[in-house]
This record gives structure tokens, C-alpha cells and sequence, in this order.
């Protein structure tokens, strides 16, 4: 996909991938963005920078998602590529509190869905259109801590795979955004998900993005801004047992524990 004259909402679009994306996407010629936040004033701000329109949704909420699609159908035009940005990361562990793991399926995967409910009978019966959904590489390789993210972010990629399998011939393409750290405020806290996730250095946002425009254009269903997460896949799907218990021990040696 070019952007050149397309018309983009992302949602988590506030602040750290979703700004990065704005401002990226309208240096590539974007008609329109659309950024939307749960934060209403930080979507104006993106909104801001890429003279663009800011809309305010709790993506946990189906409503909220539809109504954005609404709205920017029947004032802004058609949505070519809807970014399925807005993501959490809370539920630590197994101990976590269940309000936390149904906050990070409602935010994590079931905002895809919604997104995709609503949106892909509009693209196919226009002829096509465009899905970006953030993930992680945590849900391609699991997350040490961060219970919760790794579960719900290997939800998201699987409902990327069932989007894709389901309705490439009517022209939607699906690409699942699975980074490692990057440096926004979900990464500024200092836990052994972030330690974990930042083994391999912490990106800016500014250079996912570039990966994102190119990759886009390459239409790949995986987006990989950091490459060694393809070899992490192949280590873990040639020799499963030696793959879980290589990240035991990273998460014995992240945790400080001896045995």
C-alpha cells in the first residue's frame, strides 16, 4: 500500500507508535489522519502536527469504535487503512487482578475485532481496503512477566491471521505490527517486562515508523522493526522444548532467581 492520498484513522494516536504513525504517514502523503486517543487533548496534539482530525474512543468500548467509523466515513471520506493501534500492558501474572486480564482483552484484542466488524463490510464493498493492528513480538515469542500482554497480544495475532485467511480475496489486507521495545511511555517503567522486551536495545518510534511505511508497501502480513525477532520464531518453532526452557533461564536470569 502507498498512502499517498489515503485516508488513515489510528487509534492510540496520542502519543508514542500512534504519533510516530501520524507523523510518518502525512510525510508520506496521507490525505487525511484521523487520531484518536482516550485522551482527547493528546489526539488534538497529533491531530496538530499533521493537520489532521482529532477524535476521542475507549477502544474497550464497541460503541466508541463504531462511532469513529462512522463519523470519519461521513465527514472525512472513506477509510483506506484503519490502524488498530491502542494497546495496554497490566496483569503481571497469574495473581493479577481479573479486572486487569479483561482490560487487556477487551484493549488488546477485542478493539481488532470491533475495528473489523464494523469496517471490513464498508472496504469490501468498495473493493478493498487496509488493516494495521498493532501487537508486539510478544505475541509471536511470549513475554517474560507481563502475564496478561503475552496472552493477549498472541490473541491479537491470531485474530490478525483469521482476518487475513478469512477476507484477502475481497481485497483486505492485514499487517500485525510486532515490535520489540520502543522507547513511548508504556516502555518508561522499570520491570522485568521492560527488561525482558529490551534485551535486544530499545528503538524510537520515529524508526518504527519507517519500517511500517516500507513494509506496508511490501503489504507483509509480519512487520518486524527488529529483525532478530525472525530468528527468535525459527529457534522457537524448530525445537519447542529448547526454546521454553532457553527462556526459563533468561527469565531466571532477568528475576534474579538461582535455581
Amino acid at each position: 500500500m502507498e498512502l499517498q492520498d489515503k485516508i488513515v484513522v489510528i487509534t492510540g494516536a496520542g502519543s508514542g507508535i500512534g504519533r510516530a504513525l501520524a507523523v510518518r504517514f502525512h510525510a508520506a502523503g496521507a490525505k487525511k489522519i484521523v487520531a484518536v486517543d482516550i485522551n482527547l487533548g493528546n489526539a488534538q496534539v497529533t491531530a496538530d502536527m499533521v493537520n489532521g482530525v482529532a477524535m476521542m474512543a475507549d477502544v474497550a468500548k464497541e460503541d466508541d469504535i463504531c462511532r469513529v467509523i462512522e463519523e470519519t466515513e461521513a465527514k472525512v471520506g472513506a477509510i483506506d487503512l484503519f490502524c488498530s493501534n491502542a494497546g495496554v500492558a497490566i496483569g503481571e501474572s497469574i495473581d493479577s487482578p481479573n479486572s486487569e486480564w479483561q482490560a487487556s482483552w477487551d484493549i488488546n484484542v477485542m478493539s481488532h475485532v470491533y475495528a473489523a466488524r464494523h469496517l471490513v463490510p464498508l472496504m469490501v464493498a468498495r473493493g478493498g481496503g487496509y488493516f494495521l493492528n498493532t501487537s508486539s513480538a510478544a505475541g509471536l515469542l511470549n513475554q517474560i512477566g507481563g502475564a496478561a500482554y503475552g496472552v493477549s497480544k498472541h490473541a491479537a495475532v491470531g485474530f490478525g491471521e483469521w482476518l487475513a485467511i478469512h477476507h484477502k480475496h475481497e481485497g483486505i489486507n492485514v499487517s500485525m505490527l510486532c515490535p520489540q521495545a520502543v522507547r513511548t511511555p508504556m516502555t518508561a517503567v522499570d520491570n522485568d517486562a521492560i527488561a525482558a522486551a529490551a534485551s535486544n536495545g530499545m528503538i524510537e518510534p520515529e524508526e518504527l515508523a519507517n519500517c511500517v511505511v516500507e513494509e506496508l508497501r511490501k503489504e507483509s502480513f509480519l512487520i518486524l522493526p527488529h529483525a532478530i525477532v525472525q530468528e527468535y520464531m525459527g529457534n522457537k518453532t524448530t525445537n519447542y522444548d529448547r526454546w521454553i526452557g532457553g527462556m526459563n533461564k533468561l527469565m531466571r536470569h532477568i528475576m534474579g532467581i538461582s535455581k
